[in-house]
C-alpha cells in the first residue's frame, strides 16, 4: 500500500507578507512609526541622553513640525489634482505677512483666518497660470515665491514703517495670542479650577525603558500645545477622509492621474483644480501664519526660512500620502528641535542610524539585493565609527541638518515612488488629448 506525501504547509513568512500587503497606508505608518520609536528609545538607554525622548523635545518638535506638515499637505491636495505647486515658500510668505498684519490689527484668531485667506488669494493665482493659461508649472510657482517676497516688502514698507515695534522688515507685536492647552490628568490640566495630576510627567521622571520614553512623547503632544496645533494635525486624518472616501476625492485624484479620462465621464477638471489649489494655498497661508502668530508674535521677512521647499521633500517621503507627509514632517521637526533643546544629543543620534542601516543591510540580504545591502552595510559601519569618534558637532553643520537629512530622505525614498500619473503635466479642459 502506497504511502502519500503531503506536501509542506508554506512558511508562515508568506502569511505574515501578504497581512502586510493589505494593510492600509496608515496602519503601515504606524507600525513602523513604533519600531522606529523603540530603536530611539534603546539609543536613549544606552547613551543615557534624555533630551531623545524628553517632553521639552517633543514640544518643541510638535511646533516646528506644523508648518512644514502643513507646506506638505499644501503640496498634496496640488499635485493629487495634478498640478505642481513649487510655490508654496511664496503662499507661505502671503501667509506670514498677512497673519502677522491682522493678529496685530484684530487679534491671534483673526490674523490665523486672514493668513489663510492670503494663502488662498497665491493658491488662486498659481491656478489661473497653470489651468487658465497652461504656464509652465515649475516657473508659475518660482514667479510667485519671487512675487511674494516682493509684494510682502512693498506691504511691510507701506504699513508697517513707523509704527510702534514694526518696521520694512517686520510688523508690531500681535494684538493677543492663540490659548495653548493642558490634558487634564495626562499633563496635568486645569479641570473646572483643580490642578489635576500629571501622570505622564511622572512616569517620565522614572527613566523607565521604552514606558518612560512613551509617556515622554505623550506628554510633550498634550502639554502647553496651541490649539492651532492641533486643528493642524486634525486635518491629517481629514484629508485621508476626504482623499479616499469620498466623492470629491475621487474626483480630484482623477484629475491628477487621467484628466482626459475622468473628464469624459463627466469630471469638470477645471473647477477641481482651481477648488485644489484654493484648498493648497490656504493650507500653506495657514501654515505661514502659524510661523507669524504661533511660534512668533509678530510678521518678520524670512520667517519662512524655505520651509516650503522642505514641505515638498516630505510631500515626496511620503509617497503623496497625508500620514506620510506627517512621518516626513515629525522627522524634520524632530531635527530642527534637537538644536535648539538638546545640542548634546545630535552625535547619539549616529548610533541609532547605524542601527537603521544594519536592518535595512539584514533586509537587503533576505530579499537577495545584494546592492542594498551591501550600501546599507557600508552606511552602518560609517554611522557607528560616527558615533564612537564624534563627541560634538560644530554649530554650523547643525543649521544645515534639515537640509542635509532633505537630501537623504529624498535619496532613500527615491525607489518607492509613486507620485500622481499627470502631475505638472500640460492640459486643456475640451481638446482632444
Amino acid at each position: 500500500m502506497s504511502a502519500t506525501l503531503t506536501p509542506l504547509a508554506e512558511p508562515s513568512t508568506n502569511k505574515r507578507i501578504a497581512v502586510w500587503q493589505n494593510w492600509s497606508q496608515g496602519q503601515k505608518f504606524l507600525v513602523i512609526g513604533l519600531g522606529m520609536f523603540f530603536l530611539l528609545s534603546l539609543v536613549r538607554a544606552v547613551t543615557d541622553t534624555e533630551s531623545l525622548t524628553s517632553s521639552a523635545t517633543m514640544g518643541t518638535t510638535l511646533r516646528l513640525a506644523v508648518p512644514i506638515l502643513l507646506a506638505g499637505l499644501a503640496g498634496l491636495y496640488a499635485e493629487r489634482a495634478g498640478i505642481v505647486n513649487i510655490g508654496i515658500e511664496g503662499m507661505m510668505i502671503l501667509g506670514t505677512w498677512f497673519g502677522g498684519w491682522a493678529a496685530w490689527q484684530w487679534g491671534a484668531w483673526v490674523g490665523l483666518a486672514v493668513g489663510i485667506l492670503g494663502g488662498v488669494f497665491g493658491g488662486l493665482i498659481h491656478a489661473v497660470a497653470v489651468v487658465r493659461f497652461n504656464v509652465n508649472h515649475i516657473i508659475s510657482g518660482v514667479a510667485i515665491n519671487i512675487f511674494a517676497f516682493g509684494f510682502a516688502r512693498y506691504l511691510s514698507e507701506l504699513v508697517f514703517t513707523g509704527q510702534q515695534g514694526g518696521g520694512i522688515s517686520q510688523s508690531p507685536q500681535q494684538s493677543s495670542s492663540i490659548p495653548k492647552v493642558d490634558l487634564p490628568f495626562l499633563a496635568g490640566g486645569d479641570l473646572f479650577g483643580w490642578q489635576t495630576p500629571d501622570m505622564l510627567g511622572w512616569l517620565e521622571d522614572k527613566g523607565w525603558f521604552f514606558i518612560s520614553d512613551l509617556a515622554g512623547v505623550t506628554r510633550g503632544l498634550v502639554y502647553n500645545v496651541s490649539w492651532a496645533s492641533l486643528i493642524a494635525l486634525a486635518l491629517v486624518p481629514f484629508s485621508a477622509w476626504l482623499l479616499w472616501r469620498t466623492r470629491f476625492g475621487l474626483r480630484l485624484r482623477s484629475s491628477g492621474e487621467a484628466p482626459a479620462a475622468a473628464e469624459s465621464l463627466g469630471v469638470r477638471i477645471t473647477r477641481l483644480r482651481y477648488a485644489a489649489m484654493a484648498i493648497s494655498g490656504g493650507l500653506a497661508g495657514f501654515g505661514g501664519a502659524f510661523l507669524a502668530i504661533v511660534l512668533s508674535n509678530y510678521y518678520r521677512q524670512g520667517q519662512t526660512a524655505n520651509r516650503g521647499f522642505i514641505g515638498l521633500a516630505t510631500l515626496i517621503f511620503g509617497n503623496w500620502n497625508p500620514y506620510g507627509v506627517l512621518g516626513g514632517a515629525a522627522l524634520f521637526g524632530f531635527a530642527d528641535a534637537l538644536q535648539l533643546v538638546g545640542r548634546e544629543a545630535l552625535p547619539k543620534l549616529f548610533l541609532f542610524l547605524a542601527i537603521v542601516a544594519a536592518i535595512l543591510a539584514i533586509r537587503g540580504v533576505l530579499r537577495r539585493s545584494m546592492s542594498a545591502a551591501v550600501g546599507a552595510g557600508v552606511g552602518s559601519v560609517a554611522f557607528l565609527v560616527l558615533f564612537l569618534t564624534v563627541d560634538e558637532i560644530p554649530e554650523p553643520l547643525t543649521k544645515s541638518a534639515p537640509y542635509l537629512l532633505t537630501l537623504i530622505v529624498l535619496a532613500a525614498a527615491s525607489q518607492r515612488l509613486r507620485p500622481p500619473a499627470h502631475a505638472g503635466l500640460p492640459y486643456r479642459s475640451g481638446e482632444d488629448h
